[in-house]
């Protein structure tokens, strides 16, 4: 998912800068965020913090976030404040360590170089857990990994939930991508029956991927669910017709990611079981719409998306 610095999303605005789709759902944009849900400092997530963690700030959580599109992450009327589900969920986090939360929006691409680097301590910001990333990061599970297929409304096709689904489409996602691992791998399944060849479509950003989809130019787009869901519920030109685990034929659920033994992971998971547990992290997932993307519990280091 290439990171496009937009606005708010083209929506009829209250004075107080919230917006009710269609579906009857109200979010809030402003840059207030009365509403976000916070939590106390929880002693047994701030006890398994290691001793070898050595934050970017003293007292502070500084956490990247790519503001790509709501409800995850999105700016806010202010054009400067982040909102969504990944910031609340962050300041929970923050809340449940007893620290200060620090948000730097960034370009989605470069997560795996600024963590690296140390310019912040921990991605939230929809990434999924694979095998090879397990190989540089630890992994501590949030939400479920849930991709959609959608396509326009008015589009023939009804279903793609399976490699045969998408023969001979023309369907556009992300390079680099957990999405792109497995379309190509439904295609490599599809061309060794005699099916047709997919055509693969990369765009610079997602105005891009929804021109060409409305346009005809590409059959379907494949990216992370809620966004489109979003975008399906806002616009009502494009429809849902399938949606895939992250980890396809496997179980890979989105993470938050932090450097190899930095000493942070086992905090952050027992800090997100203790959200589950109390409730907060409900109210966070509703307040954004994402109650089907909720994790029962949360995990470290789980089997992600297999190498190629």
């Amino acid at each position: 998912m290439r990171f496009v610095r937009s606005l708010l999303p083209a929506l009829l605005l209250s004075a107080a800068g919230s917006a009710t789709l269609a579906a009857g759902i109200q979010f809030d944009f402003s840059p207030q965020q009365a509403g976000r849900v916070r939590a106390a400092p929880q002693p047994a997530a701030i006890s398994a913090i290691g001793k070898q963690f050595k934050p970017v700030k003293p007292g502070v959580l500084t956490v990247a976030i790519a503001p790509y599109a709501p409800p995850i992450a999105t700016y806010a009327t202010d054009a400067r404040s982040v909102v969504g589900f990944d910031p609340d969920y962050a300041q929970l986090v923050a809340d449940s360590l007893g620290l200060k939360l620090d948000l730097q929006p960034i370009a989605w691409a470069d997560w795996p170089l600024g963590l690296t680097g140390g310019k912040y301590d921990a991605v939230i910001s929809n990434v999924g857990v694979t095998e090879q990333r397990k190989e540089k990061y630890d992994f501590s599970t949030y939400r479920l990994g849930l991709h959609g297929f959608y396509v326009k409304a008015d589009s023939p096709l009804r279903q793609i939930r399976e490699p045969k689904d998408i023969a001979g489409l023309r369907i556009t996602t992300g390079s680099g991508t957990i999405q792109e691992k497995i379309l190509l791998q439904w295609d490599r399944q599809n061309t060794a029956r005699g099916l047709k060849p997919i055509e693969l479509q990369y765009y610079d950003d997602e105005a891009a991927r929804n021109v060409a989809l409305l346009s005809g130019r590409a059959d379907a787009i494949f990216n992370p669910n809620s966004p489109l869901a979003y975008q399906a519920a806002r616009d009502g030109k494009t429809r849902l017709v399938g949606t895939v685990n992250a980890g396809w034929p496997l179980q890979a659920d989105v993470a938050i990611a932090t450097r190899k033994g930095s000493g942070l992971a086992a905090a952050l998971t027992q800090a997100t079981n203790g959200l589950i547990k109390s409730g907060k992290y409900a109210q966070a997932l509703a307040r954004w719409g994402l109650q089907a993307e909720a994790l029962s519990h949360a995990e470290t280091n789980p089997p992600g998306l297999p190498k190629l």
